[in-house]
């Protein structure tokens, strides 16, 4: 969802951006509009041996992914857009109230390609890294 004069953007957040994640500081001073759910239209994988997620959307089997919306400026958008990472496209995608916000999906063919697992069971992105062994330092 964009504001009528597009100055602002709503963007849909469902990975290492959010709040509590690594990444989250790549948002800058976006405000915070709530935590969401997509409607059920959608796989998660994890990308790149599990280094961010991939979401696209599908016609039958998807699930309702949570994250958080933000309200950003044109400028905070272009700098989230510069710092994620290849092949991932901003899209729309429908929240579970029907509203529709800006995220950022991955093609289905490169994670085939690399056959990335599916982790959508896992219920989201800081669930399936919650789950995951900490790294040894």
């Amino acid at each position: 969802m964009t504001d009528s004069n597009s100055s602002v953007k709503h963007i849909f957040i469902c990975g290492s951006a959010l709040q509590g994640q690594p990444d989250h500081g790549n948002l800058q001073g976006a405000k915070f509009l709530g935590p969401t759910c997509t409607q059920p239209r959608y796989r998660l994988h994890a990308a790149g041996n599990g280094w961010h997620p991939a979401i696209y959307e599908v016609e039958t089997g998807g699930i309702s992914i949570p994250g958080e919306v933000y309200e950003m400026t044109l400028a905070e958008y272009e700098y989230l857009l510069a710092n994620e990472p290849p092949n991932m496209y901003p899209d729309d995608v429908v929240l579970e109230n029907g509203d529709v916000a800006t995220a950022m999906l991955y093609p289905k063919a490169l994670i085939d390609q690399h056959q990335w697992p599916d982790i959508s069971h896992y219920g989201g992105w800081a669930a399936y890294k919650a789950d995951q062994p900490q790294a040894s330092s």
